[in-house]
C-alpha cells in the first residue's frame, strides 16, 4: 500500500515579477480567471479522500473555487522569510545583495532571520512523511514554493535543485510512495 499525493499550485495573486516573499494577498482577477479555465481538469482531483491546503488566502481560495473544501495545514505554509516578508526578490537584492547571494548559494543560510531553504524542504517533507498510508488519494493546494520543496524532498535531490524547479500557478504533480520512499508520477491527461 502507498500514498498518492497530488499537489496543485495555487492560482496567482499578482503578476509573476511582483510576487513577494510570504505573500498573503488573495487571488487577483487573473487568478480567478485561471481557476475557472483550469477547473475542468482539476475538479476531478477533489474526489480524493483527503483534501488539504496551505494557510495562505490564495491557496484556500483556489481549493474552495475547485470545490475541494480543503483542510488548512500549517505545515504547508510558505517559507518563513523573516524580515524579507512582503518584499520582492529585486527589492531585497537592491538592499542586501550579499545576503541574497548567501541565501541562494547555501541551503542552510537564513540571512533574513527566518527559515533556511533546508529547513523549509525538511518541514514540507515531514508533512509528506506523516500522511496516512491507506487506499485512496489525497490532494493539497499549496504555494508554488511548497510544491517545489515537496518535489525536491520526494526525489531526494540536493537542496540546490529547488532553484531549478519551475512551478506555475495551477500546475499539478503527483507523488506516490511511503514515508521516506517517494516517486514522481507523471500521467497523461485525457483531452
Amino acid at each position: 500500500m502507498s500514498v498518492r499525493v497530488s499537489l496543485v499550485a495555487a492560482a496567482r495573486s499578482s503578476a509573476l515579477l511582483a510576487e513577494r516573499f510570504d505573500d498573503d494577498r488573495p487571488l487577483d482577477h487573473a487568478g480567478w480567471r485561471e481557476v475557472q479555465f483550469a477547473a475542468h481538469r482539476l475538479v476531478p482531483l477533489g474526489a480524493a479522500e483527503l483534501r488539504y491546503c496551505s494557510p495562505t488566502p490564495r491557496s484556500r481560495a483556489t481549493g474552495d473555487a475547485l470545490g475541494f473544501a480543503p483542510l488548512v495545514q500549517p505545515a504547508l505554509r510558505d517559507c518563513d522569510m523573516g524580515r524579507w516578508r512582503g518584499m520582492t526578490l529585486s527589492e531585497v537584492a537592491a538592499q542586501e545583495p550579499a545576503a541574497v547571494g548567501a541565501w541562494l548559494a547555501d541551503p542552510r543560510a537564513d540571512p533574513h532571520g527566518g527559515e533556511s531553504l533546508l529547513a523549509f524542504i525538511s518541514r514540507v517533507g515531514s508533512w509528506l512523511d506523516t500522511r496516512p498510508v491507506r487506499e485512496g488519494a489525497l490532494v493539497a493546494v499549496a504555494e508554488p514554493a511548497v510544491v517545489r520543496a515537496a518535489l525536491v524532498y520526494a526525489l531526494n535531490a540536493p537542496p540546490s535543485t529547488y532553484w531549478n524547479v519551475d512551478v506555475r500557478p495551477l500546475s499539478t504533480v503527483t507523488i506516490t510512495g511511503l514515508p521516506g520512499r517517494w516517486s514522481l508520477s507523471l500521467e497523461s491527461v485525457p483531452h
